[in-house]
């Protein structure tokens, strides 16, 4: 069983940002919208800093 450890939740633009770390796949983000959906990339950053930085960028493109 692989445990995710949550290391950002902010709320931008009616948008919720997550950042998150996996055993398998490092540091990630997704987005989930107002509506629900659940968006995100699945590239891989070395850092929680880093992944934040990403989600910001493309939460600000994106929305």
């Amino acid at each position: 069983m692989s445990q995710i450890k949550v290391d950002e939740v902010i709320c931008i633009k009616s948008s919720v940002l997550i950042v998150f770390y996996t055993s398998g796949k490092c540091w990630q983000f997704c987005v989930i919208s107002r509506t629900g959906g659940i968006f995100g990339e699945q590239k891989i950053y070395y850092t929680a800093s880093a992944a934040l930085r990403s989600g910001l960028e493309w939460l600000r493109d994106e929305v």
